[in-house]
């Protein structure tokens, strides 16, 4: 497959152009001209690019790209992480706030699906788009329960605050780092509110708003969206596609 067709149909498919970003997103580094093979990782630094390397891809597809805010100076270990790109001729592409937003494939859609959620609203609002989900169980689930189904569908738990009832309807879901909307997700009604990474000063914020969380961890909680996007891609153009799995521990 072309790279320019699975770029137009990536950019469309995301809504890349639509969504004002933290810096630039879609093709941030620009390689060789025919894509077959398709790795996926959450981050684009260097045991990213070696793997992607070593498994002969033509595109590493990613959450976290390397541009960010204003622009760096190709030297030191940027200089490096950008070389690797250009020497191994391997395409970039990178999806961030589209990601967590799509009602598809993004990270906080696909984390109700794994967790037999359905989706009934959005809401926080990043830069004018809402990311996260609002899901339900429509006859109640434990906490333990989805505690443990996390665990089994999407990675290993960081941190559970038991501050709410024990018996769960509602969630709120924001992937990566969302612990400054614990209050948020307790006045739309949430019973439980799912994110990746807190510091200490959201703990008493929970225990305040008597709800409870579940901390995922950022990266865990960011590594099934760029997994149901590729598997999309997969079946959509029949390119090969496997996912890398490079715990930060964050």
């Amino acid at each position: 497959m072309k790279r320019a067709e699975l770029v137009h149909y990536l950019d469309e498919y995301l809504h890349i152009n639509d969504i004002k970003d933290y810096g630039p997103q879609g093709l941030q580094i620009e390689g060789r001209e025919e894509i077959r093979r398709i790795v996926g990782a959450v981050d684009a630094h260097l045991p990213c690019v070696e793997a992607a390397i070593a498994l002969e891809a033509d595109m590493l597809l990613v959450h976290h790209g390397v541009f960010w805010g204003e622009a760096r100076r190709l030297a030191g270990g940027y200089g490096r992480l950008v070389k690797a790109y250009i020497n191994n001729d391997l395409n970039l592409y990178a999806a961030h706030l589209a990601l967590d937003a799509h009602p598809e494939v993004g990270n906080n859609a696909e984390l109700a699906h794994r967790l037999g959620l359905e989706i009934v609203d959005w809401w926080a609002n990043v830069r004018g788009v809402n990311i996260g989900v609002i899901a339900e169980h429509p006859d109640g689930v434990k906490l333990d329960y989805l505690v443990s189904h996390f665990e089994q569908t999407v990675g290993p738990v960081k941190v559970v605050l038991a501050h709410g009832p024990r018996i769960v309807r509602r969630v709120g879901l924001i992937s990566g780092f969302g612990a400054d909307h614990i209050e948020e997700a307790a006045s739309l009604g949430c019973d439980l509110f799912l994110t990746g990474e807190t510091s200490h000063a959201q703990y008493y914020e929970a225990l305040n708003a008597g709800i409870n969380v579940i901390y995922g961890g950022h990266y865990t909680t960011e590594t099934v969206g760029v997994q149901a996007l590729g598997a999309h891609l997969a079946d959509e153009f029949e390119l090969d596609f496997e996912f890398v799995d490079l715990p930060t521990g964050m």
